[in-house]
Parts: C-alpha cells; sequence; structure tokens
C-alpha cells in the first residue's frame, strides 16, 4: 500500500483521468544510464539441451540425439558431451577456419567478426584453466548438408553462438522518463533503450527483447512522436499471487546443474 504508482481509490483514479483527457501533448524529460550486455558464452551440453528446451520444446534426451548425430555421422559439431564452455587457447586458427568457413546468413556476421580483427586472445572463450576432458561445443570446418530440421535447429543453435560469442557487448540506455500530461500529474516509464546492437545483430535484434517478461524493452522517442499523449481508462488490476510455476525440463537442468 506505500508504492506512490498505487492508486487503491476508484474516485481518486477517475479524478486522474479526467485532468488528464483531452491534453493532447506530454512534456517530457529522460534520465540515462550506460550499461551493457556481455555476449554469451559458447554451449556446453547442459546449458545446450536448456535453451533447445526452453526454444523448442525438445526433451534434454532428443537434444543429445541430435548433437551426437552432427557430431558423429555429419562431423559437423566437435565432441557434445562436454561440460566446458571455452576452448584451448592454441584454437583461434581452427576458429579463424571455421568461421570462414560458415554459409547463409551467418556467413556475413563471420566476415564482420574477421575484418573486426574480433577473433583475438581473450580468457572468456579460449582458456586452458576452464577445459577438463572436453572444451565448449562449436561448429567444425565441414559446411552443413543433408540435416533433417530438428538437426538444422540445433546446428544454427551453436553456429550462431559461437559467431555471437566474437561481437561485442549489446550497449543500452536504462532509462527513466518521466511524461507530465496536465499539471501535477507525472507518469513514470522505465525501461532500456538499445543503442548499439553488439552481439544481438547475430540474432537480428535490433531492440531489446520484447519477449522477456524483465526485459522492458522501450522505444526511444523520435520527433515524429512530438509528445502526443493518450489516456485511455481507468482500470482496476486485481491483486493476485500466483504460485511458482511447474519444472520445466530447462528449469529443472538449471537447479540439477546448481
Amino acid at each position: 500500500h506505500d508504492r506512490i504508482d498505487r492508486i487503491w481509490d476508484k474516485a481518486k483514479a477517475e479524478a486522474i483521468l479526467a485532468a488528464c483527457s483531452g491534453q493532447p501533448v506530454a512534456s517530457v524529460t529522460e534520465e540515462k544510464k550506460a550499461s551493457t550486455s556481455a555476449p554469451p558464452r559458447l554451449y556446453d551440453l547442459t546449458t545446450l539441451q536448456r535453451e533447445a528446451n526452453s526454444r523448442f520444446g525438445f526433451p534434454a534426451k532428443r537434444t543429445l540425439q541430435i548433437a551426437q548425430a552432427l557430431y558423429e555421422r555429419h562431423k559437423m559439431i566437435t565432441y557434445p558431451r562436454t561440460d566446458s564452455r571455452a576452448l584451448p587457447e592454441d584454437y583461434i586458427p581452427t576458429c579463424r577456419q571455421t568461421l570462414g568457413n560458415l554459409r547463409g546468413d551467418l556467413s556475413s556476421h563471420a566476415q564482420t567478426v574477421l575484418t573486426q580483427g574480433w577473433l583475438r586472445p581473450n580468457k572468456r572463450i579460449f582458456n586452458n584453466a576452464q577445459i577438463s576432458d572436453h572444451f565448449a561445443i562449436i561448429p567444425t570446418t565441414t559446411e552443413p548438408q543433408s540435416l533433417d530440421e530438428m538437426e538444422s535447429k540445433i546446428y544454427d543453435m551453436i553456429a550462431r553462438r559461437f559467431v555471437a560469442t566474437f561481437f561485442p557487448p549489446a550497449e543500452f540506455d536504462i532509462t527513466t522518463r518521466i511524461s507530465t500530461v496536465a499539471p501535477g500529474h507525472d507518469f513514470k516509464t522505465e525501461g532500456k533503450v538499445l543503442t548499439s546492437p553488439g552481439w544481438l545483430a547475430v540474432y537480428g535484434k535490433a531492440t531489446v527483447d520484447d519477449d522477456s517478461p524483465d526485459s522492458k524493452a522501450l522505444p526511444a522517442l523520435s520527433p515524429a512522436d512530438a509528445g502526443k499523449a493518450t489516456t485511455t481508462e481507468v482500470q482496476l488490476h486485481a491483486e493476485t499471487t500466483k504460485p511458482p510455476p511447474r519444472y520445466t525440463e530447462a528449469t529443472l537442468l538449471s537447479a540439477m546443474e546448481g
């Protein structure tokens, strides 16, 4: 009840609506704090299984079978049964060759890594101390061919992650926007405005991921917006508390890992 952005009195809410209705323009001020999002690390088996379950609903066992086929039959990825997310420190020449062999829409991103000189020693990627029996799962220099739909999805996940890990961080502004619609009535909006996509470009994203419940993507204001204000309706939000969700294979894998 002590939250300033919550109104418990319907009459008060309707009075605010009446004061703000018909006001065509809002006065907007913004406070911005720069932040970054580092590129994801390479896949180990558990991370691959967890993300394949979240994205495609593949059971962990099926993801392992597909990865095993990509390794044994197609020779297109490195050994999948690994718990490491790093590569050997002498693997830069192999990575250069692998990046040069990638095809499709990944080819242009791979070429960007090579031309920009982003393939270089980096302890987050190349680290002998973080390798036990096997290193992270990455594509091999063998070109993709004759893959079924599920194999293509898993291969694309591995190849796209491999390219993205060399890209620079994504940059965004954590923005607090205050819109004054009528005297004494300020509306606060918080969210992220992407300023440089960095590694997100490999995934075709030019904005913060709107699908994530905690991403709070916030579109940047443009001159076309011209401070236009739209006041819609008074709406009652019922107070409910949801029980925690049941485990999925992805969240169970995360719990087991920890």
